[in-house]
């Protein structure tokens, strides 16, 4: 059972930054892949980024590419997700996941199998 806790949201202006966080419990983070999905309203969930289990590796959504980094600290059980030249379409409630195939960097829900609550990301104009 792996829980996991985002933080780090909030309200910033367009081309500010912010960095989410996820921490999870268990001593099983390690060995898992990650993923920052985003939901805005009315639309559907969308994968932003994904990292694998050591850190080497990672793949981002197009829309984010180039701005937005993922990260990972597997000594304290957390992932990162630094977001930088924000723009108003970026709004969304960013959720984290945690895939059980540590190499798997994997852009599709179905593929994760823990998720956290989400956190409030609103960029203004």
């Amino acid at each position: 059972q792996v829980q996991l806790v985002e933080s780090g949201g909030g309200l910033v202006q367009a081309g500010g930054s912010l960095r989410l966080s996820c921490a999870a419990s268990g001593r099983t983070f390690s060995t898992y892949a990650m993923g920052w999905f985003r939901q805005a309203p009315g639309k559907e969930r969308e994968f932003v980024a994904a990292i694998n289990w050591s850190g080497r590796s990672t793949y981002y959504g197009d829309s984010v590419k180039g701005r937005f980094t993922i990260s990972r600290d597997n000594a304290k059980n957390t992932v990162y997700l630094q977001m930088n030249s924000l723009k108003p379409e970026d709004t969304a409630v960013y959720y984290c996941a945690a895939n059980r195939r540590g190499d798997a960097l994997d852009s599709h829900l179905v593929g994760y199998y823990y998720w956290g609550q989400g956190t409030q990301v609103t960029v203004s104009s």
